[in-house]
């Protein structure tokens, strides 16, 4: 079984801040409504940036969205594993 393999796993389409679209970037996961890469906001934040300044950088992206965003992938975290 692969090492971060979850049966009942939360998958992104469940989270209202992001969809993807295989006409738009190629359908990676951008921000809904936009074609800005939800993973452009994780190599931000990796590299030192804010939450603030990402939305100054992107302003098509909400900082609601960026929010919802942290509050899914939090979320997914808190699931407990399901029962073997």
């Amino acid at each position: 079984m692969p090492y971060c393999h979850n049966r009942n796993a939360v998958t992104w389409e469940s989270c209202k801040a992001v969809d993807r679209n295989p006409r738009k970037m190629g359908g990676v996961w951008c921000f809904a409504g936009t074609r800005n890469p939800v993973a452009a906001l994780f190599e931000h934040i990796d590299k030192g940036s804010t939450v603030a300044e990402f939305v100054e950088w992107f302003p098509e992206v909400s900082l609601r969205q960026v929010h919802e965003l942290i509050e899914f992938a939090k979320g997914t975290l808190e699931t407990p594993p399901a029962a073997a």
